[in-house]
C-alpha cells in the first residue's frame, strides 16, 4: 500500500518540505531509504523500527521502499524520523490515511518512541505555512519557535505514542499556545555611565549606532576599546517584529535558539582571532551560518584587529559591501545575510604603545609598517569611523563626575534612526550605512561651504570614491543627530576628523 507523508529539513537558512513516499510491498523483509539521503537519514531505519516496537506497534515485515522527494535535494536531518514512521503505519493500515493531510511531521526518534529536537523547525514551519499546511507535530523543546509562525496549529508531542493516539481519536491533542504575544525591550547589565571619559569615542559609538556605520578604534592597551565595544549594544535601536524573526531563523538554524520567545536582543559576536574562513563567513560540507551572519542585525566585535589572518579578513570585503554571505558548493549555492556593524578594536604597533604620552614605543619602524599592512586597504576602507582611544589619566578614572546613561544616548539615536526611515523609506532601507549612490545624492543635500570642505579635503587626502562616499554618509548621520535638513560643513568636518587615523600614524 502507498502512503504520502509529509516531513521538512533545512537548505542554508530556508526550509524545504519533503515528500516523504512509503510503499509496503510483498517480498523479502528489506527496508530501503531512496532520495540522496545522507548517512543520518539512512540510519532512521533502525530508529524508526526500534521507535515502533518499543511503542507497541506492528513493525511490517515485508519489503518497505521510502522515497525522500525531491530526489535532486540532499537532505541531512534526523528530522524524517516521525514522518517516516507515520508513513509506515499508514501504509500498513494502522491508522487512515486522510487524518494526516495538511500536517507536517517534524522531530527524530528515539529508540524507546520519544521525540527529540532538531535544529532550523522554524524556517521548517515557515515554508509549511507557505505551502499550506494548517498542522505540524514537534517535541516540546521545539514548541516555542514552532509557534513563532501565526495560522498554524502546533501540537507539541512527547512520544510516537501520543501523535498515533491523536490521528486515531483515542486521545486528541488540543494546540499549544504561544504565551508571549509582542516584543520586549532587553535589559542589559552594562552601560555607557560606568565609562569614565573617552569622550570622543563615545561620541564616535553614538554616531555609529545612529546610521549603522563600522568603526575601528585603535588605542593603547588598557584604554578601554573593549570596554566600550561591549557597550555599544545598549544604545542600539530595538529590533521590530522582521528583524527579530529573521535573526531567530538563523539562530534557530544554527542550532543556537534557546529562549521563551522570539530573540529580541540585538547579536553581539566576538570571536577569537584564532577563528578560520569558514568559522567567520560560514562553510563546511553543508554549509552553516558563520559568525557575520550570527551577527545579523547586530555588531561582530574583532578584538585584536590584526591578529587575524589576512585571509580571513580579506573575506569581511564581500558581506561589508553587501550584506549578503553566497557560499558556493557543488550541490547548491547558499546565501546567507550579514547585514551587521563591525566593531573593531587594534593596538597602534606590536608593543601598543605608540603615541602614549607617558610610555615609550619600542616597535621599530618596520615593524609598525607591517602590523599596519595587515588591514589592507580596500577593507581598511570600508570602515566609516577609525577612532584614537587615548588611556585614561588617574584623575579620569577616578572623578566622581556623573557620566550619561546609555538610555539618553539610545533616546538622540532613535530619534536619528526615524529621521532616517522615514527619508529612505522609498528605498526600502532604515540606516544611512545602507544607502545606494542613487540614494545619498537624492537624500543628502548639502550647503555650499560642505561642499567645498568636501572637495578640498577629497583631494588633500586623495580619498577613493567610497571613501566619498562613506563620509557623506556619516555626515548625513551627523546631521540627523543635530535635526539638520541639510548637511552643513561642520557635520563634513566631524566625518572627515574620524577618517583614516590610522593610515597618518
Amino acid at each position: 500500500m502507498f502512503a504520502c507523508i509529509h516531513g521538512a529539513t533545512t537548505l542554508g537558512l530556508h526550509g524545504n518540505i519533503i515528500k516523504v513516499e512509503t510503499d509496503i510491498s510483498n517480498g523479502l523483509p528489506a527496508f530501503e531509504i531512496v532520495g540522496l539521503a545522507t548517512t543520518s537519514v539512512k540510519e532512521s531505519k533502525e530508529r524508526v523500527r526500534s521507535a515502533m516496537k518499543n511503542s507497541a506497534y506492528d513493525f511490517p515485515m515485508r519489503r518497505i521502499t521510502v522515497n525522500l522527494a525531491p530526489a535532486d535535494l540532499k537532505k541531512d536531518s534526523a528530522g524524517l524520523d516521525t514522518a517516516i514512521a507515520i508513513g509506515i503505519m499508514v501504509s500498513s493500515g494502522q491508522i487512515a490515511s486522510d487524518k494526516t493531510t495538511s500536517s507536517l511531521f517534524i522531530g527524530e526518534l528515539s529508540l524507546d518512541g520519544h521525540l527529540r529536537p532538531v535544529t532550523g523547525v522554524l524556517s521548517m514551519v515557515l515554508q509549511g505555512m507557505q505551502e499550506g499546511f494548517k498542522h505540524v507535530y514537534v517535541c516540546p523543546e521545539n514548541t516555542t519557535e514552532a509557534l513563532l509562525c501565526e495560522n498554524m496549529n502546533i501540537y507539541s508531542v512527547s512520544t510516537f505514542c501520543e501523535i498515533i493516539n491523536h490521528l486515531t481519536g483515542l486521545c486528541p491533542l488540543t494546540p499549544a499556545v504561544r504565551t508571549k504575544e509582542r516584543l520586549t525591550m532587553p535589559e542589559y547589565n552594562v552601560d555607557f555611565s560606568e565609562v569614565q571619559g573617552q569622550y570622543t569615542a563615545k561620541r564616535a559609538l553614538e554616531i555609529a549606532a545612529a546610521g549603522g556605520h563600522n568603526v575601528l578604534m585603535i588605542g593603547t592597551p588598557g584604554a578601554g576599546k573593549t570596554m566600550l565595544a561591549k557597550r555599544i549594544a545598549t544604545i542600539l535601536p530595538p529590533m521590530n517584529i522582521h528583524e527579530s524573526l529573521e535573526v531567530t531563523k538563523i539562530y534557530s538554524a544554527a542550532g543556537l535558539f534557546q529562549q521563551v520567545d522570539m530573540l529580541t536582543e540585538r547579536p553581539f559576536r566576538s570571536p577569537h582571532h584564532t577563528i578560520s574562513t569558514a568559522g567567520l563567513i560560514g562553510g563546511g560540507t553543508i554549509p552553516k551560518p558563520g559568525e557575520v551572519t550570527l551577527s545579523h542585525n547586530g555588531v561582530l566585535f574583532l578584538d585584536e584587529f590584526p591578529e587575524f589572518p589576512r585571509s580571513v579578513l580579506e573575506v569581511l570585503r564581500q558581506p561589508l559591501e553587501d550584506g549578503i554571505v553566497n557560499i558556493a558548493r557543488v550541490n547548491a549555492t547558499l546565501s546567507y545575510p550579514a547585514r551587521f556593524m563591525l566593531i573593531a578594536a587594534m593596538n597602534p604597533c606590536p608593543c601598543g604603545y605608540l603615541g602614549d604620552k607617558d610610555r615609550e614605543c619600542t616597535c621599530t619602524a618596520g615593524e609598525i609598517r607591517r602590523y599596519i599592512r595587515k588591514i589592507s586597504g580596500p577593507l581598511l576602507d570600508r570602515i566609516d569611523l577609525h577612532v584614537q582611544v587615548q588611556r585614561p589619566q588617574y584623575t579620569e578614572l577616578t572623578a566622581e563626575l556623573p557620566q550619561e546613561k546609555s538610555d539618553c544616548i539610545r533616546e538622540r539615536v532613535l530619534k536619528a534612526r526615524q529621521l532616517q526611515e522615514t527619508r529612505l523609506h522609498d528605498y526600502r532601507i532604515t540606516c544611512n550605512a545602507h544607502m545606494s549612490h542613487r540614494a545619498l545624492k537624492e537624500t543628502c543635500p548639502m550647503t555650499k561651504e560642505a561642499q567645498r570642505l568636501l572637495h578640498t579635503s577629497f583631494d588633500k587626502l586623495k580619498l577613493s570614491a567610497r571613501s566619498y562616499d562613506r563620509i557623506i554618509k556619516v555626515s548625513r548621520t551627523i546631521a540627523d543627530l543635530n535635526n539638520s535638513a541639510v548637511i552643513e560643513d561642520t557635520h563634513v568636518a566631524e566625518a572627515l576628523s574620524y577618517r583614516n587615523n590610522l593610515q597618518r600614524m
